[in-house]
């Protein structure tokens, strides 16, 4: 048994620090990397490239809404059209980065509120499909397990990996707990690595009401702008590797 450990990483911009990515990217082996809409810069994405390549992290672009005061996580009036040239022109940019030092993208997996709209929404879940496959269609598009994301990747012929989210609740009809609720969000290391052992071992996760759903998962998320990021990180691979699961890069659900 085996499964993908990915993090959103590259998310300082300018003066602003987010995230320890120094830290964490020997503790996974993908790496979602903001490509300067929600978070980032040409400098930011330089460095958090070259040190994915140091640690050989599968690299991956992270596209978002243009939107850094609120760092991609509220809804913009974008349409379908513009969201899928959106993500064309930010995996292009992420692109040059890794094309520069020899390397190249493995997938695409889009942030915060693009991500949530595309969980629910088809058309949203299409536009991004559609732009990750102008781009390169054998990139990996990550999507919610269980979500609408899923069909629409295989609709435009992409390989697909499932997502579970070891720092995040769910709610019962398996989408993510808004951030604005209490208890969305997971700091504490013990519980993260609790469910994420859940997800990789059993393919279910418990809703914060206690009722358990099926999730079935390629690849499970830390977030690195979590403040126990680096100490999630670690539990989760402590209690894998204890459970005889390993932590390798992504495969896939490759159901076109």
């Amino acid at each position: 048994m085996q499964i993908d450990l990915n993090c959103d990483m590259g998310e300082s911009f300018g003066a602003y620090r987010i995230g320890n990515d120094e830290a964490l990217m020997p503790l996974i082996t993908s790496a979602n990397i903001a490509c300067g809409f929600h978070a980032g810069d040409a400098q930011v994405m330089a460095q958090t490239v070259a040190l994915a390549l140091k640690h050989n992290v599968a690299i991956g672009a992270h596209p978002g809404f243009l939107d850094l005061q609120g760092f991609g996580r509220r809804n913009l009036d974008a349409t379908p059209a513009e969201i899928e040239n959106e993500v064309l022109y930010q995996i292009g940019a992420l692109s040059a980065f890794a094309r520069a030092r020899g390397a190249q993208l493995a997938h695409v997996k889009a942030h915060g509120a693009l991500y949530n709209l595309a969980a629910e929404k088809i058309e949203i879940a299409r536009a991004i499909a559609r732009g990750i496959a102008r781009f390169d269609s054998k990139l990996v598009m990550v999507a919610l397990a269980n979500s609408v994301m899923v069909d629409a990747a295989r609709e435009n012929n992409l390989r697909v990996a499932r997502e579970g989210f070891c720092d995040r609740a769910y709610n019962r009809d398996g989408t993510l707990r808004p951030r604005r609720e209490p208890n969305a969000v997971i700091h504490d290391p013990a519980r993260a690595a609790q469910q994420a052992l859940q997800i990789a071992r059993e393919k279910t996760v418990t809703t914060p009401e206690g009722e358990i759903i099926s999730l079935e998962a390629d690849t499970l998320c830390i977030h690195g702008d979590n403040v126990a990021a680096v100490e999630i990180a670690r539990a989760v691979r402590e209690i894998l590797a204890r459970k005889g699961i390993a932590i390798r890069a992504m495969t896939v659900d490759d159901g076109r």
